[in-house]
């Protein structure tokens, strides 16, 4: 909704986001983060991320929310309309590149949709030989 403050917390968690390039869930940064930063400060500026269109989330195996960068959103649209995909052997989870379109719902208006694909990703199906 406003400018993001360059505090500390913010370069923090944004740069664990740059230098992954993967989704992360909420608990994983809790538990990176613990020494520096409490877990209220954590979700207080993922959330503020969120509102100002840097981060997307969406919810992962077992309900955990999980979070990832945006593209090219800001702090009046989130475009980032694209399932994500969670590997069940390592746990990676990622936005496929792909596009989706959601049906038009009679007497409804969809603000979001959260679509999480689960199987194995392409290094556990090298392992595997898939």
């Amino acid at each position: 909704m406003g400018v993001i403050r360059k505090t500390k917390s913010v370069e923090v968690l944004l740069n664990e986001f740059n230098t992954s390039g993967e989704a992360i869930s909420a608990k994983q940064l809790i538990e990176q983060l613990d020494t520096q930063f409490n877990k209220t400060t954590i979700y207080r500026v993922l959330d503020k991320l969120e509102e100002d269109g840097k981060l997307h989330y969406f919810l992962g195996k077992e309900g955990l929310k999980w979070y990832a960068k945006c593209k090219s959103c800001s702090a009046s649209e989130h475009k980032d309309v694209h399932p994500h995909f969670q590997c069940l052997k390592c746990g990676k989870v990622d936005c496929l590149p792909v596009s989706m379109s959601f049906p038009k719902v009679p007497n409804r208006k969809i603000i979001a949709s959260h679509v999480l694909i689960q199987g194995l990703c392409e290094n556990c199906c090298e392992e595997n030989k898939i």
